[in-house]
């Protein structure tokens, strides 16, 4: 039912408070920043649904008030119960349009991979411009970006890149990126004029706090080796490089791009807890029979959602079947009008699958 759903929001959300306010969290900063997330991410829908829930009071009072033997008393009673059941009916509204909005990992800071997947060098060239192009969007939305590990080719391109997008709400913009992009252009080294084909497999993760996924360290195998850069040049002189294996998954992660061993450490461990996370929440829900709604399609890297059509001019989003034109500026970051018609069908999507408007109590 509605009202339960709602007064489950408004017991977790009072247990969080409760949580926040103990000495132990107190002392602890990164305890302090998941909760307060936690109640950042649900105090608007908390709010609404206190009020709901006091209409309902209010209601049930005024229902007895409406046998009471004065018909004035009656008439009067009727008159707040309406006015009291119509601004009920109006928080259903926002609540469910609250909830509807709300993705878990929306609030989270994110880990995008990038590699160029078939086409070459000219994969390789094109991840290295995708990544130059969305890191430049989400730094003019007001996000901070990180490199975390790169690899580069001689000619320019990227073999792998791994990067930290930080900011408020981070992954409600950039999860709509996972899957495969493709790319039709003349490549700059095609003397005939050929057209070709090449592809690139973009991972949108949320980054996760230590504390929300914890890895047991003892199935990590910590690996560390000389850094090298293009060409197989050594960068340094000490065995600065890290490499993590899981062991139960076989995910591996390696970070090269600090000096210090400990923060390619730090660096790799951050990647594996978000790629390991991010197994777990598939694994969940597919156990629990839900569809995914966290982005349009699956976002699995074998799904292709988007084409880069050079010589007509043309982006193609597979996922909402709709055509962008000035490739110029979005390769310059102007992603703004594609990621605004993704969510808005994520919005289409989650209301008519909510399932909650047929929750609500009459």
């Amino acid at each position: 039912m509605f009202r339960e759903k709602i007064e489950n929001i408004v017991a977790e959300f009072e247990s969080v408070e409760e949580e926040m306010a103990k000495p132990s969290s107190l002392c602890s900063p990164s305890i302090l920043k998941v909760l307060g997330k936690k109640l950042s991410a649900r105090r608007v829908v908390c709010d609404l649904g206190k009020e709901y829930l006091r209409r309902l009071k209010e209601e049930e009072e005024l229902m007895e008030m409406m046998n009471d033997p004065d018909p004035e008393m009656r008439a009067m009673a009727k008159g707040e119960f309406d006015k009291c059941a119509q601004r009920r009916k109006d928080l259903e509204e926002e609540i469910t349009v609250a909830l509807v909005q709300k993705d878990p990992n929306d609030e989270k800071d994110v880990i995008v991979e990038i590699r160029p997947a078939a086409g070459g060098e000219e994969a390789s060239l094109f991840a290295s411009e995708y990544a130059r192009a969305i890191f430049r969007y989400a730094e003019n939305a007001g996000y901070k970006t990180e490199v975390l590990t790169k690899s580069e080719t001689g000619s320019g391109g990227i073999k792998e890149l791994i990067a930290a997008v930080r900011g408020e709400k981070a992954f409600s913009l950039l999860k709509f990126e996972s899957g495969v992009h493709r790319v039709q252009r003349v490549p700059e080294t095609e003397s005939q004029g050929r057209i070709h084909t090449s592809t690139i497999t973009v991972a949108v993760l949320p980054e996760v706090e230590e504390m929300e996924f914890e890895i047991n360290l003892a199935e990590v195998r910590i690996d560390v080796f000389r850094s090298s850069g293009p060409g197989g040049q050594s960068v340094n002189t000490t065995d600065s490089a890290v490499r993590l294996t899981h062991l139960p998954t076989g995910v591996t992660v390696s970070c090269q791009d600090e000096k210090s061993q400990l923060k390619n450490k730090h660096k790799a461990f951050q990647v594996l807890r978000a790629r390991l996370y991010a197994i777990e929440e598939e694994k969940r829900m597919k156990d629990q029979g839900e569809k995914r709604l966290a982005q349009i399609g699956t976002g699995e890297r074998s799904e292709k959602i988007r084409t880069y059509n050079f010589p007509q001019d043309r982006v193609t989003d597979h996922r909402i079947q709709q055509n962008f034109s000035n490739i110029p500026s979005i390769m310059e970051g102007g992603f703004g009008s594609i990621i605004d018609a993704l969510r808005m069908e994520e919005y289409s999507e989650r209301l008519r699958e909510s399932g909650l408007q047929s929750q609500k109590e009459k």
